[in-house]
């Protein structure tokens, strides 16, 4: 596959997430928002290595640009990986250093490498050599409960030095032994301020920050202190959320109409299946899009109603459409005509 340019803006990112930003859910993502950059899932050095390659890297050109990231820390295997990626048509390469799973740490990859700075530098150097397009690194403030800010400003100094200018800073700790995952992105205190200081002590560099952003106002308030915000539950849970980001940060661009993209996913969604992906793999990522509209529910039911699904129909998502609009007309009249009633009797 041939290489791409790579694509600079960071303003407006869409995290990796495991079992979550696969390529049906990037293909959705990018209908919603044009200019977000959207990252992989993690993907580990020996899934690659010794594993089926295009089962884990192809993507549609439609989802760029799109960075693929990484988890692993010796560095041949992650140069070699990186190569990979950038074969594949990757504009950027990311290196994670923030995830804090037990399976992440039984690899001695993820959040845990924060602790060897030298390892990570060595990876990241080895990764830089092999390819010609950005390498990256996502990280945590700090390990476990020490909220020391020379430990995070240590480690991304070192990563510096490699020539590394983007850091995506997840702006909690990583707790290492006693939190789930989920815990992990919820019970360690967000530190804005450390991120922050982050990018004041190294002002050449892009920080994209990352974790607690949910509302449009907030992530648009939130740049004006950082080069990009990354998102990353509320995508899922509420991808609308990115297009009204978009809206804010590119105020003379168009977005496809919800109907819009309601036909580009019937379309993607036949091509899909043709080749054997179930529709229940594709729709997943937008059970939540309807968020906060009436209807919202039933558009939600009925794409999660496994007998339905069975079906493999892609028409499915455009019946859900043509049910959610309905509710929406027939709520609508509704209301007009208790209002106009309320009227005649004044």
């Amino acid at each position: 596959m041939p290489a791409h340019e790579p694509a600079a803006d960071w303003r407006l990112c869409v995290a990796p997430m495991i079992d979550v930003t696969d390529r049906h859910c990037r293909y959705f993502h990018r209908l919603l928002a044009p200019h977000a950059r959207l990252y992989t899932e993690m993907i580990t050095t020996g899934a690659l290595l010794h594993g089926k390659v295009a089962r884990h890297l192809d993507f549609d050109p439609a989802e760029e640009p799109v960075a693929l990231q990484l988890g692993g820390s010796e560095p041949e295997a992650l140069a070699e990986s990186a190569r990979l990626g950038e074969q594949w048509g990757y504009n950027e390469i990311n290196l994670n250093c923030g995830c804090p799973s037990e399976r992440v740490q039984r690899g001695a990859f993820g959040a845990c490498l924060m602790a060897e700075p030298g390892l990570v530098a060595d990876g990241m150097k080895a990764m830089q050599d092999a390819v010609s397009i950005p390498v990256t690194v996502k990280h945590r403030l700090g390990l476990d409960y020490n909220d020391s800010y020379e430990f995070v400003r240590d480690f991304v100094g070192q990563i510096y030095d490699t020539g590394c200018r983007v850091f995506i800073v997840h702006a909690r700790n990583a707790v290492l032994k006693g939190l789930s995952p989920k815990d992990n992105r919820e019970k360690p205190p967000l530190r804005y301020d450390a991120a922050a200081r982050l990018k004041a002590d190294f002002p050449d560099c892009t920080i994209v920050l990352n974790g607690g952003i949910t509302e449009t106002s907030h992530a648009v308030a939130l740049m004006a202190q950082f080069d990009g915000v990354m998102l990353g539950r509320a995508a899922w849970h509420n991808p609308g959320v990115l297009s009204d980001i978009t809206r804010a940060c590119y105020p003379a661009m168009t977005l496809p109409e919800p109907a819009q993209v309601v036909q580009a996913m019937v379309q993607y969604a036949g091509g899909e299946i043709e080749k054997g992906v179930p529709l229940r793999l594709i729709v997943r990522s937008m059970l939540g899009w309807m968020s906060g509209r009436q209807g919202a529910r039933l558009w939600r039911r009925t794409l999660s109603d496994h007998s339905q699904l069975n079906a493999n129909d892609p028409r499915l998502i455009e019946r859900a459409w043509s049910d959610l609009v309905l509710r929406t007309s027939e709520a609508g009249y509704e209301l007009a005509a208790s209002e106009s009633d309320g009227q005649s009797r004044i």
